[in-house]
């Protein structure tokens, strides 16, 4: 069977905050209890596409209501963080979970976040980005904290905590394009691309020839995400209903920054889930659909983990739910790594 875990941007839903973290703690429960892999949450600010800027303050309540399920910040971007301040944070929550964390890192999908947090997107952050990772893996691994860059200087830091994963929990990479699926490869790190199976494949296929050109074993390949909107209910009507007006409701958390602050720089998400659905963003229906369609897209891309988005927008509790107990008895015994990797 295949390992198949949750991603969650925790978006504004319209309803009050208190109850809408108390509903995604919910099924945190329920997630747990159906036998996914992860729970991977995203992280934006000022913007209701992130209502949890800071994933690890809602992981650790989560860690209260799981018991097996792996709990992924996907991803820190990393140039928002003190790296040695992130490192300690990590290893709490390793220990708090019972060595259940993993996460991911990256730059950061919006330059307008990072300018409202005074990071310049185009000279300091990248920058940024490449040392507070170097910074970050010393810490996780090492006593002793020394480093001497461009922006980041430490001499004899000690680090007194240290992670219950050793030498640190898996790591992840949000990969859009081939060269950033060879990046990880060298690193080690799992990655996920939010991509149609057409796009997606030549970003699995470059992981995977980074991967043997490493001298590294297919057995001990990392997972290669792919990642999908899902709702799922008895007939495609009902389900195709409310995704249309769940995705309605996140695609203007997605865009809305962007569009209060300048020009959309790229055409990603489809404004309607029909036409999500169509490029291959997204599957909504019966479970015998959503398992067909599913199935399919694994099988195309190569890719050998799959990351389902089963609550965004407004999608209710009970809706949510509902689509994950059909996911879990029906589509998730049936899909095959096997098949879908060897493509």
């Amino acid at each position: 069977m295949m390992k198949v875990g949750v991603f969650d941007h925790l978006d504004g839903a319209g309803s009050p905050l208190t109850e809408q973290y108390e509903d995604r703690l919910k099924l945190i429960g329920l997630y747990d209890q159906a036998g996914f892999y992860a729970y991977h949450l995203a992280e934006h600010h000022s913007t209701p596409l992130g209502m949890a800027p800071s994933p690890n303050l809602f992981l650790s309540a989560a860690v209260q209501r799981s018991r097996r399920l792996r709990l992924c910040p996907l991803v820190y971007p990393l140039v928002l963080y003190h790296p040695l301040r992130l490192a300690e944070e990590i290893c709490m929550l390793d220990h708090m979970s019972g060595g259940r964390l993993e996460f991911g890192i990256g730059k950061g999908a919006s330059p307008y976040e990072l300018e409202i947090y005074g990071a310049d997107p185009r000279e300091w952050a990248p920058r940024a980005h490449v040392e507070a990772l170097q910074v970050l893996m010393q810490a996780l691994t090492h006593d002793v904290v020394d480093f001497d860059g461009e922006i980041y200087k430490f001499h004899n830091a000690p680090m007194v905590l240290r992670p219950l994963q050793r030498p640190r929990p898996p790591m992840w990479y949000g990969a859009s394009r081939a060269e950033g699926a060879a990046f990880a490869a060298q690193q080690g790190f799992n990655i996920v691309a939010n991509a149609p199976a057409e796009r997606a494949r030549p970003i699995y296929d470059s992981y995977r020839q980074a991967w043997v050109d490493a001298g590294r074993g297919e057995a001990d390949m990392p997972m290669l995400g792919m990642n999908r909107f899902v709702v799922i209910a008895e007939t495609d009507q009902a389900a195709t209903a409310v995704a249309a007006r769940a995705y309605r409701r996140w695609n203007g958390n997605f865009w809305q920054l962007w569009d209060a602050r300048g020009p959309r720089p790229y055409a990603y998400y489809p404004d309607t889930f029909e036409e999500a659905e169509t490029a291959g963003f997204g599957v909504a229906g019966s479970p015998a659909k959503v398992l067909e369609t599913l199935s399919d897209q694994l099988a195309r891309s190569g890719a050998s983990y799959l990351v389902c988005r089963f609550v965004f927008g407004d999608l209710s509790l009970a809706e949510a739910t509902r689509s994950v107990e059909l996911f879990a008895r029906e589509v998730l015994p049936l899909l095959d790594v096997s098949q879908a990797a060897a493509q």
